[in-house]
């Protein structure tokens, strides 16, 4: 049904282990069994490695050059036991060099091999192939140039004229936030809470091999809460592969793994120490070793609906190559402290509003940082993760929609647990804001090539998502500042100077504005069972804006100080897993009694 070999049913089944079979089958055949394997002694050039690592089926013969003759070593699972037989019939001489060995001690041993061109791809392929898209490079002299000239002419201004930068800074500010609200009223007007949408492909119907990747960095604790949610994934285990992706030197996070005993679905990636420390240098590193047609890509603490990739094939499956990737919804946990509850509204207006918008509209849509899943011949085409954007996610979406595909979203959620304090939450928000810059940075290299690729409309809405998104957020708290000091001195002398009166309006425009229009799309996206302490958390709204503020005049440091340094966001254990049919939180002892009814 699936397109697989009885064999590989089995195995996924867990009915017999891979090195029992193929024991079974060199005794059948009346072969030597391999158990282990020198990766230094395979020979394979690398193009054929690569090849090998990424088909789908067996793995091909390899050449292996043992200390006492040259072998071919055979991992055969697809392959039926007649032809096997047939092949190796009256062939006395090839039999004495042919070896039946597992096709995980193989692929192990290849990988061995191609360790070091693994990871020479997945830092520089980008850089390599198309260097105007990667940010290995900050910026280019030009744009150095044009900042530093700006820098420059501020400078002046702040010493000569204090009055006409004030003014340049709130009307640049003000451009900002005016661009923003607007978006995300017309997000507004047809937002509304998140609705499951049918899956019309047969379950029953053969389905493509899907690869799972989830980058893991010092996840130890968190380890037996993923394995549990991954495992609620509904997919024919024969045709699913999970890449768990460590670093070797995180020894803690490899022991968490190797204490459980794992499907044989799931693989365990070490990826060598060395820089850029990145999530998506991570990534680039495993992809080249996926066998699947489509690629999701989840983070350690999340909890994908069991459905989500059902979904995605579904509507993968019935529109167009040129849907490159879609995006599910990321929803956050239910949470008593304030921060997690913003955060999780922020969210909310954002997965459940403003990208359904862009969305309809066929605009490019700035993808989160998990539950992507994309079309692997999109993702290679568009050149994979830029190991140097600490915001890949953002950069990639960007870069789909330059190639010509459509980016579009699915509605099974994936739930996730927000930073719990702010000192977890800051760092993280640095980060994105970092990766914004970094993504305006790469792609505005050449504004009239972005434009020729985007369209205009795409084009002015790129400005607005990262440029405008930033620039609002490093002058809100100019915007505040103004606000308290022109009222205060309103509220001294009763009257001020007609400028000053004009710059005070201004800014509580663009300050309520911007309050009303987030408010405003964050409830409409709303159930009515998430809004009770919904005035709560709009009261606090300006001190999350402020906290945003400091986000962003922290990323503008670090993009200066250490621009491809990934701040890292730990993720506690939160206990709550993913009920199989509906998507419902439930806890680790209650998934564990499912399962044992089942």
């Amino acid at each position: 049904m699936n397109g697989t070999s009885l064999a590989a049913e089995l195995i996924a089944a867990q009915v017999v282990t891979e090195e029992r079979y193929c024991r079974a089958l060199a005794t059948l055949l009346g072969l030597p069994f391999l158990e282990q394997i020198e990766p230094s002694l395979v020979v394979m050039r690398k193009a054929v490695r690569f090849e090998a690592l990424s088909r789908d089926g067996d793995l091909p013969p390899v050449f292996y050059y043992s200390h006492e003759r040259p072998l071919l070593l055979v991992a055969p699972l697809n392959a039926s036991v007649d032809d096997l037989l047939r092949l190796t019939r009256g062939k006395p001489e090839f039999r004495h060099r042919l070896r039946i060995v597992a096709p995980t001690t193989l692929r192990k041993a290849i990988q061995a091999r191609s360790r070091a061109s693994l990871m020479r791809a997945a830092v520089s392929g980008l850089a390599e192939a198309a260097p105007s898209h990667s940010a290995r490079t900050v910026m280019t002299g030009y744009q150095g140039f044009v900042l530093g000239l700006l820098g420059a002419s501020l400078a002046a201004l702040a010493i000569f004229d204090f009055g006409r930068l004030a003014l340049v800074i709130h009307a640049a500010g003000s451009l900002a936030f005016l661009a923003c609200v607007l978006l995300r009223v017309a997000a507004a007007m047809v937002a509304r809470p998140l609705k499951l949408a049918r899956i019309e492909t047969d379950p029953c119907a053969p389905v493509p091999i899907y690869s799972v990747l989830v980058a893991l960095r010092h996840e130890a604790d968190i380890v037996p809460e993923l394995l549990v949610a991954l495992g609620k994934i509904d997919w024919p285990r024969s045709r699913l592969e999970i890449k768990l992706i460590c670093e070797s030197d995180d020894a803690a996070t490899r022991a968490a793994l190797a204490a459980h005993d794992l499907h044989p679905c799931v693989e365990v990636i070490v990826v060598p120490a060395g820089n850029p420390r990145t999530k998506p240098k991570a990534l680039a590193y495993a992809l080249p070793q996926c066998k699947g047609e489509f690629v999701v890509l989840y983070d350690a603490e999340d909890r994908p609906h069991p459905l989500q990739l059902r979904e995605a094939w579904d509507r993968f499956s019935r529109e167009g190559r040129e849907l490159g990737c879609l995006q599910a919804p990321l929803v956050i946990s239910r949470s008593r402290p304030l921060l997690p509850r913003l955060f999780a509204l922020e969210y909310a207006a954002l997965f459940r509003g403003l990208l359904p918008r862009l969305a309809s509209w066929n605009a490019l849509l700035p993808l989160g940082g998990t539950s992507n899943h994309f079309r692997r011949e999109a993702l290679d085409a568009v050149g994979g993760w830029d190991p140097y954007n600490v915001t890949e996610d953002a950069d990639l979406g960007l870069r789909l929609t330059r190639f010509g595909y459509r980016v579009d979203l699915i509605t099974r959620p994936t739930h996730e647990t927000a930073p719990a304090d702010y000192d977890t939450w800051l760092p993280q928000r640095t980060r994105w804001f970092k990766g914004w810059m970094q993504t305006w940075l790469v792609h505005m290299r050449s504004p009239r090539t972005l434009k020729r690729d985007l369209g205009f409309g795409n084009f002015v809405l790129m400005q607005v998502l990262f440029a405008g998104m930033v620039l609002s957020a490093l002058a809100h708290v100019f915007f505040v500042i103004t606000i308290i000091a022109l009222g205060t001195t309103l509220a001294v002398k009763g009257a001020l100077p007609t400028n000053h009166a004009a710059i005070l309006a201004l800014d509580i425009f663009n300050v309520a504005a911007g309050y009303a229009a987030f408010l405003l799309l964050g409830r409409r996206t709303l159930s009515p069972s998430e809004r009770p302490g919904f005035w709560t958390v709009a009261a606090a709204t300006p001190l999350y804006w402020l906290a945003l503020s400091h986000g962003a005049w922290r990323a503008v440091w670090h993009l200066i100080r250490q621009p491809h340094h990934w701040e890292k966001t730990p993720h506690p254990p939160s206990r709550i897993l993913v009920r199989r049919q509906t998507g419902e939180a439930i806890t680790p002892a209650e998934a564990l009694r499912l399962d044992n009814r089942r």
